[in-house]
């Protein structure tokens, strides 16, 4: 674990900095502890941590600069690297006429000159291993149809969603539950308990199965520790589809009660009344889960039938109120539609939502990604992303896009080391590890971002949101025919999403290629007399053509618009905006002034 001065744990050498061979921007407990104690802003939190992992060396200006604002940058560094020094020595009481700490190489640079030694609390060699302050972990693998009906796919699918969910809120702090993509890539696996523990890194492992008759439903669940297999509990439980969900309460119990786990005083209310629920109102919701997972503009809009269906049959439905909501927010960003005939809808499904149930996770995760994705607010996001984990610490998806507002926003050791914590809940998850690698892309960390992108070719060799991610790294690095040929599956496996070929024709102007780059553009245009294209899209392939003025309108369009690609302004490809008044003020406006 990481350990900086300051913080609650035993006092140590004054001289003396403590961390582990992990670089800390990986360690997101810790690192909130250390950045809380010593009351360290962004750019002084950076630096600190370059200074601590090159303990006893040189650091140059250049290599900070690079490290935190990138190549091109259009500011008085020198004067936020010593104001960045001061608050760092502030924070340590180090005296810069006689220095503990950080010591100044006279027109050169700086250098930490105190020791560092590894923590008393040794994490294990995998670091995708979870942290061993979380307790137990725990995967729920697909429930078995054995309704001999394939129409029964989402109803057993759906029961694995719900038993997960509901598990996940029991003690956050003292079991992790792995998240539903994770599972669900065990289903019909021929795998041993022993593999899939080595896999997910878990303790134990609820498996079972589901056989539906009309209105009948017959559950069998059974925990196994998967250190040596042995079935600690199973059960058998008999029901009408009516009370299905306080069936998974009681399953939810009976668990906590294996592993010799407390219930936090909320679990224990919401299993004293068992809900009941519209039976039809119930099918509906889980058919809609079903299809939005599949993301695509087909499959959402059957979702957004479903879940309309689940509200018509009980209008006091919170979590098919989310669910609409997850469908209208989800669009813009994959299916390129306006953001304005969108995100209201999601806003109202939302607040809908939260005055049915004020205590709904899954709603706080919408109104998060409503704030980020159009309303701008980055505080705003933040702060509804931390409600959402408050109730349920295990919803990966809260700290998924809690990242993603902290990676935008350019909160880069805080994005990578939340994102760290939810790829411990949801390892197989290709976006998870798509963004992740996305993430050290926003950091400047190429070589690192690449490796990333392999593990989520691993996963799903078709994932075009990796090769389009991949190909930005690409392009950064000069790799241009690299690019292309990621650009060019990207293409084919998105559907012919714009921001594909608004990418390719950048790399071909970047390249060189400036012919290719004018057919993208003009196909780009034709494009917008058919469909919807969002003016960012425009607006970077205009800057590949030296097109500055035609990108900047095209970017006051996209602020106009809000188009949901606005919030990447801090890209590295817009470096040679940052010294433009009109970028400058766009910045402003958006929200991105340091």
């Amino acid at each position: 674990m990481t350990r900086l001065p300051g913080n609650a744990e035993p006092p140590m050498p004054a001289d003396v900095l403590r961390f582990n061979d992990l670089e800390l921007d990986l360690c997101a407990y810790e690192l909130r502890r250390a950045g809380q104690a010593l009351k360290l802003e962004r750019i002084p939190m950076e630096l600190l941590c370059l200074l601590a992992e090159k303990q006893g060396q040189l650091v140059t200006r250049e290599q900070i600069i690079q490290r935190i604002w990138g190549k091109s940058v259009f500011l008085d560094t020198d004067n936020s690297i010593n104001t960045a020094i001061r608050k760092i020595r502030q924070a340590l009481k180090d005296n810069p006429e006689n220095p503990r700490f950080i010591q100044t190489v006279s027109g050169k640079g700086y250098r930490f000159s105190a020791p560092v030694v590894q923590s008393s609390v040794a994490l294990p060699a995998n670091k995708t291993s979870r942290d061993s302050s979380r307790g137990v972990m725990l995967a729920v693998l697909p429930f078995e149809n054995l309704s001999n009906d394939v129409e029964q796919e989402y109803f057993s699918d759906g029961l694995t969603e719900e038993t997960i969910t509901h598990l996940g809120q029991l003690s956050p702090e003292r079991m992790g539950v792995i998240a539903r993509t994770s599972s669900m890539a065990y289903k019909r696996t021929s795998k041993t308990i022993a593999q899939i523990g080595q896999e997910l890194a878990i303790d134990y492992v609820l498996e079972g199965s589901v056989r539906r008759e009309n209105n009948d439903v017959r559950i069998t669940a059974q925990l196994i520790r998967v250190a040596d297999q042995i079935h600690l509990w199973v059960q058998s439980y008999e029901r009408k589809l009516g009370t299905v969900l306080g069936l998974q309460m009681e399953l939810g119990s009976a668990i906590a009660q294996q592993v010799e786990l407390r219930l936090a005083p909320r679990s224990k209310q919401q299993f004293s009344i068992p809900p009941e629920e519209d039976p039809e109102a119930h099918d509906a919701y889980l058919r809609g889960r079903y299809h939005w997972a599949r993301r695509t503009y087909k499959e959402i809009g059957h979702a957004i039938g479903h879940f309309g269906k689940a509200i018509e049959k009980n209008p006091k439905y919170a979590r098919a109120y989310a669910g609409l909501a997850d469908c209208y927010i989800i669009l813009p960003i994959t299916s390129d539609m306006r953001s304005e005939e969108c995100f209201p809808k999601a806003s109202a499904a939302v607040t809908k939502a939260l005055e049915l149930d004020p205590t709904l996770a899954e709603a706080y995760t919408s109104q998060g990604t409503i704030r980020f994705w159009f309303d701008w607010d980055w505080a705003g996001a933040e702060a509804a992303f931390q409600k959402a984990l408050e109730l349920n610490g295990n919803y990966a998806v809260a700290r998924l896009y809690r990242a993603h507002c902290f990676s935008n926003t350019g909160k880069h050791y805080q994005a990578l080391a939340e994102i760290e914590h939810a790829r411990k809940l949801d390892p197989l998850s290709p976006i998870l590890v798509t963004l992740y690698a996305e993430f050290l892309y926003h950091a400047r960390r190429y070589k690192e971002a690449i490796t990333e992108f392999g593990k989520a070719f691993e996963l799903d060799p078709d994932f075009w949101v990796a090769r389009l991610n991949m190909a930005k790294v690409y392009e950064q690095t000069a790799q241009y025919d690299r690019a292309i040929v990621e650009l060019e599956k990207a293409r084919t496996f998105s559907g012919q999403n714009t921001e594909t070929v608004s990418l390719l024709g950048y790399v071909f102007a970047m390249s060189g290629q400036n012919k290719k780059a004018q057919n993208c553009l003009s196909e780009l245009f034709e494009m917008r007399r058919r469909k919807y294209v969002p003016p960012y899209n425009i607006a970077l392939l205009q800057a590949g053509l030296g097109d500055e003025r035609g990108a900047l309108e095209s970017l006051e369009l996209g602020y106009q618009e809000r188009d949901v690609h606005m919030t990447f302004l801090l890209d590295p490809k817009w470096d040679q905006f940052r010294g433009n008044p009109r970028f400058q003020n766009l910045l402003c406006r958006i929200g991105f002034a340091e």
